[in-house]
This record gives structure tokens, C-alpha cells and sequence, in this order.
């Protein structure tokens, strides 16, 4: 199995400014995310990014930093910038491991890599874990996805999908997944991804990957066979975090 993995960074935040550099059980974020990189299977591992204080971080950690332009509106645009100072063949396979997630387990990065290794039809792939709660289901902030039985995921959304007519959402435990934002790719369809502007269903929902559904692209959906911790999108998700780090 060969796979890169880039983690796409950037400073600006809306709700907590400045959050991969934030500390977390005396290290930064990124420190973390890149840490956990390096303990999966990965070839290399380098950090995608707009600021010069998270490259140096990065640099500390020991990944590779490449700096890249601050406009990007998605970490899958960002890491294709990366791409062009590159020599990987088309079909080299790249993990996009979000750089507010410092407790994504090293399993689920080789699962992902895995998956594009052993699915000769997927152009991308990423992972789901099981809804049980019906707060969760009904979250516009919970990524939904429905995948056909050999695993080619068929739509991402924000809303309750799949909706269950007969029962009023109240079977939704039977087949509701949760999206993990971590992703494979092979280094063409990135490129072709963020070579296609962002399309209208992904305007309208927020979601970069139904860009790939828009211009063609298969993907491969897994069942996670760990779930990563908590990210960090608020002070309340830092604290939250810190105090986990802090006891393991």
C-alpha cells in the first residue's frame, strides 16, 4: 500500500481563530494531526498551507511544509495547488487528513489510502460510521451520505437522508451514516476536481465532494474502522479535546 498524506491548513477561522495552532497538552494542533500521519502508512507526509507560522510548525513536527495561495475555499483545492509543484503520476493516491482533527487515528488514514488501493473503479474514497441518534440525524452540521451495496456512495447531504417515509425518521438507526471529512484521491481526479469551479448542488449544500459527483467522479465509501475523536471547530470542541489529550 502507497499513499501520500497532505493536510491542508490554513490560519483564518471563523469561530476560532488561529485553531491549528492552538495548544493542545503543550503541543499545537497541527503538531497532532501531523503526529498521527506519520504513525499510518504513509510515504510522506506534508502540510498544504497559507501561513508561515503553521509551516514552521509543521516543520518542527517533521512533515513537509508547501506554501500555498489563501483564497482556496476547500482543503481539496489547496492540496491540488500542491499537486502542480509535484511529479506524482495520475494515479498516485493522496489522503487529505483535515488539520482540525488531532485525534484521527492512524487506522482510519491506512483505511481510506487502502480503499483506493483495492477499488479499481473508485476515483476517491472516504469513510462513514453509524447515526444512532436522532439529534444527530436531524443536524445540519452532521454530513449525511447513502452508498448502493457495493459501497459507491450515491449523495452527501445536510439533511436527513435516507428519509424514511412510513416511519417519520424514527427508523433512521437502521441505515443513517455519518460522513468522516477524510478523503482519498487519485492525484488525476484531483486534478480534474479543482480544475471544474464549484458547482451549484456544492454551493448549495456546502459540500465540496458533490462537486466530484458533478463532474463524474466514483467514489468508494468504507465503513470506518475507527472512529477519529472530536474536531475542533469552537472554543467549547478545543476545550474538549485538550481535556482528552490531557488525560491520555
Amino acid at each position: 500500500m502507497s499513499f501520500h498524506v497532505v493536510i491542508p491548513a490554513r490560519l483564518a477561522s471563523t469561530r476560532l481563530p488561529n485553531k491549528v495552532l492552538r495548544d493542545i497538552a503543550g503541543r499545537p494542533m497541527i503538531e497532532h494531526v501531523c503526529r498521527a500521519a506519520f504513525a499510518s502508512a504513509a510515504t510522506s507526509v506534508s502540510v498544504a498551507t497559507d501561513s508561515d507560522a503553521i509551516a514552521m510548525a509543521a516543520e518542527q513536527a517533521g512533515a513537509r511544509a508547501v506554501r500555498t495561495a489563501s483564497h482556496h475555499s476547500c482543503g481539496s483545492d489547496r492540496i491540488a495547488e500542491l499537486l502542480a509543484t509535484e511529479r506524482w503520476a495520475d494515479d498516485e493516491i493522496i489522503v487529505n487528513v483535515q488539520a482540525d482533527e488531532p485525534m484521527m487515528p492512524p487506522a482510519l488514514i491506512d483505511q481510506v489510502g487502502g480503499a483506493l488501493v483495492t477499488t479499481s473503479w473508485a476515483d476517491m474514497a472516504t469513510a462513514a460510521t453509524a447515526i444512532d441518534e436522532l439529534e444527530a440525524f436531524v443536524n445540519p452540521n452532521v454530513v449525511k451520505v447513502v452508498a448502493s451495496t457495493q459501497g459507491r456512495a450515491l449523495y452527501f447531504s445536510r439533511a436527513p437522508i435516507p428519509y424514511h417515509r412510513e416511519s417519520a425518521n424514527t427508523d433512521f438507526a437502521a441505515s443513517a451514516r455519518r460522513h468522516l471529512g477524510i478523503y482519498a484521491y487519485r492525484a488525476g481526479a484531483l486534478k480534474r476536481f479543482a480544475a471544474t469551479p464549484p458547482t451549484r448542488l456544492e454551493q448549495q449544500e456546502s459540500l465540496e465532494q458533490l462537486r466530484a459527483f458533478d463532474i463524474g467522479l466514483q467514489i468508494v465509501l468504507v465503513d470506518a474502522v475507527a472512529r477519529p475523536g472530536p474536531g475542533v471547530d469552537t472554543e467549547q470542541d478545543l476545550i474538549a479535546v485538550q481535556q482528552s489529550m490531557s488525560q491520555r
